[in-house]
């Protein structure tokens, strides 16, 4: 029997009550469920550690991402996110079925959901890029056109892309998000985290990713030996500091999500070495994807 510790409890759904199901003879529990398919159906939810109002933000899943839900009790939801794997609480209101293939997703960092199909209506809501979405039919409006949702809401056409289709470079898809505040669990155009930057970007390219830092710093590309003076990097890299990562833009400049400026932001990455290492070490990995 595998030890409760030897499995990271945030990919995986185990409690000493309650496990997932396809985790009998692996770990320990009361009892096992098969997880129930459900669907994220507001913007962004935020997944908590517990199931309290109160409790820290791991992390969050964005509108349209499928989710399993081992129990809901209480008004909360115990979930795994099918995506990345992700485990944590969510606000069981938060959850819809899966009543529609979804088609589409959010290509733009932010986008606004009507009611119907013209602009000057008041908006239904905000979308962040990968939001996924149920295209089902299309309209135009004084020249505008639009994207008709199974409810009659609709996102303008442009703002979407069918979900075969993928980004050609993960960090051009980053440069995007310049501007964007910084915020601890943060996935979305409204708000985003260092590794959340990451993995969103390389989702739009096609990559799926591990959520944290430390997962990512152990499983995305390959370790890379950046040369004397950082000189063997290039665009693309990844650079990782110990609860930290940033994206290369270029041999010498950087882009990450930073608590230093609150957002996401250009760097260089000397000068960030020597700033960030005032308060905790140097770079601990780069890799290449």
């Amino acid at each position: 029997m595998t030890d409760l510790t030897a499995r990271d409890a945030r990919l995986h759904a185990f409690r000493p009550d309650l496990a997932d199901a396809r985790l009998k003879g692996e770990v320990a529990a009361d009892r096992f469920v098969a997880g129930r398919p459900a669907r994220i159906s507001i913007p962004v939810a935020d997944i908590r550690k517990a199931p309290r109002p109160d409790a820290g933000v791991n992390t969050q899943a964005l509108f349209g991402d499928d989710v399993l839900v081992f129990e809901d009790r209480e008004g909360w939801a115990w979930i795994q996110a099918e995506r990345d794997g992700y485990v944590g609480y969510v606000a069981d209101a938060m959850l819809g079925g899966r009543d529609h293939a979804l088609t589409h997703i959010v290509s733009v960092p932010r986008t606004f959901l009507y009611p119907g199909p013209d602009l000057r209506l008041p908006i239904a809501g905000q979308l962040s890029m990968g939001s996924t979405v149920t295209v089902t039919g299309s309209a135009e409006t004084r020249g505008t056109h639009y994207a008709v949702l199974p409810s009659g809401e609709a996102i303008i056409a442009g703002h979407l892309r069918p979900l075969s289709n993928v980004a050609a470079d993960y960090v051009s898809v980053a440069e995007t998000f310049l501007g964007t505040p910084y915020l601890w669990g943060g996935v979305s155009g409204f708000g985003i985290d260092c590794s959340g930057l990451v993995q969103l970007a390389m989702r739009m390219a096609g990559a799926d990713v591990l959520r944290d830092s430390d997962m990512q710093a152990q499983s995305i590309g390959e370790p890379l030996d950046p040369g004397p003076d950082y000189s063997g990097l290039r665009r693309g890299d990844l650079v990782f500091w110990k609860g930290h990562v940033a994206i290369m833009t270029d041999a010498e400049t950087m882009i990450h999500a930073n608590g230093h400026t609150m957002l996401v932001s250009r760097e260089g990455l000397k000068e960030a070495v020597a700033r960030i290492g005032y308060l905790y070490g140097g770079p601990t990995e780069f890799r290449r994807p």
